[in-house]
């Protein structure tokens, strides 16, 4: 995606600060990888709201942030040691790329050239290949414990399969009062190649390890999912929620329709437009035991919703053992599958043009 003086309004989201404003709009600089890159825990803090991330795959490692009565909690999945994410198969929170989610057969062509990909599920490429941006060591760039930090990558050319050298750089930022922004950016050096980079946590408003999510409270502002078939491997149809399980236009509890559906939820939705050049306002998830409450704004047109229907008695922080359902994926995205589907929005960024992928959180509790 190309991003052409992308603008955000105050009036489709909360105010954020100047600061945050100028920080989106920076250049992107590119660095080179060091080599032999060692593998830390980063804090981001302000008050009871903090962040712990991992150079490993950018990923975030935990959210802790208080309930309605001031106690605080962890609201992320996640393993107990970094050596469990280095054979991490479910991507806890994790950014994935160099395209997220699903090709399908594992190969697209561009530009007459026909790309074959690293399968890895079965036919099929799943999150960038078996050795995807969620499984490389990033470069710490820049970090401030009560600001920001910032991760870069160079992707090389034939990477997973994948066409050209591509710098990557992501930014977890704390704004204002439980506030984290999350910029996700590439620039391809050399060759035309799809980019859909996305952020894979699992989140439990209610605590990592109070159980499922069933009872969470969803209203996802997307009028449309993108059917996909067998393999979840997207049809090129558009289909509207309305009247079947996957309408959370209004909200409703999480588990109130999710036994109609074989096993869960894991489908890319499309996201309502909002005024032109405005963040889209993607998704307000809330448990009424905590009182915490997430609202998600993104820049990208879709949303992939993931009920974590794959995790079984996956071992985790504290020892805690994680079943299905006990936690929820919200992806902001580009389609699945974009680049074998002409009609869906473009995910190819050529030589010199940057993508850009932003994520607003904004965390509450009454």
């Amino acid at each position: 995606m190309v991003v052409e003086g992308l603008l955000f309004a105050y009036n489709t989201m909360p105010k954020i600060s100047i600061m945050f404003w100028c920080f989106l709009l920076l250049p992107l600089v590119f660095y080179c990888s060091e080599a032999n890159q060692k593998v830390g825990i980063y804090e981001l803090k302000k008050g009871d709201f903090s962040v712990k991330l991992t150079n490993y795959g950018a990923t975030v490692l935990s959210v802790v942030l208080p309930d309605k009565n001031g106690k605080l909690d962890d609201v992320v999945l996640g393993f107990e040691s970094l050596k469990d994410y280095s054979n991490d198969s479910v991507y806890f929170g994790a950014i994935v790329g160099r395209v997220a989610n699903r090709i399908g057969s594992a190969q697209f062509s561009l530009n007459g050239v026909h790309y074959k990909l690293v399968a890895n599920e079965g036919k099929n490429t799943l999150h960038g290949g078996l050795k995807g941006f969620s499984d490389v060591v990033w470069t710490v760039k820049s970090y401030i414990e009560d600001s920001h930090i910032t991760f870069t990558y160079n992707s090389l050319d034939g990477e997973q399969g994948f066409p050209g050298d591509l710098v990557v750089s992501v930014t977890y930022m704390l704004v204002e009062t439980n506030k984290l922004a999350i910029k996700m950016e590439a620039k391809a050096l050399n060759k035309a190649t799809p980019v859909n980079l996305a952020h894979h946590t699992y989140w439990n408003l209610r605590g990592h390890n109070s159980g499922d999510i069933l009872s969470h409270h969803l209203q996802l502002f997307g009028s449309n999912i993108t059917p996909v078939n067998d393999q979840l491997i997207p049809t090129g149809e558009t289909a509207p929620v309305k009247g079947t399980p996957y309408d959370f236009l209004e909200p409703q509890e999480i588990g109130s329709k999710i036994n109609e559906l074989p096993d869960g939820y894991d489908i890319n939705y499309v996201l309502d437009p909002s005024s032109y050049k405005h963040l889209r306002k993607a998704v307000v998830l809330r448990d009424s035991v905590s009182g915490r409450k997430l609202e998600l704004w993104t820049n990208m047109p879709g949303l992939q919703f993931y009920t974590s229907n794959k995790l079984d008695n996956v071992k985790g922080k504290d020892g805690f053992v994680y079943k299905k359902h006990a936690a929820v994926c919200l992806e902001t995205q580009g389609f699945p599958d974009a680049v074998n589907h002409p009609n869906f929005p473009s995910q190819v960024v050529k030589p010199g043009e940057t993508y850009l992928h932003v994520m607003v959180y904004r965390f509450t509790a009454a």
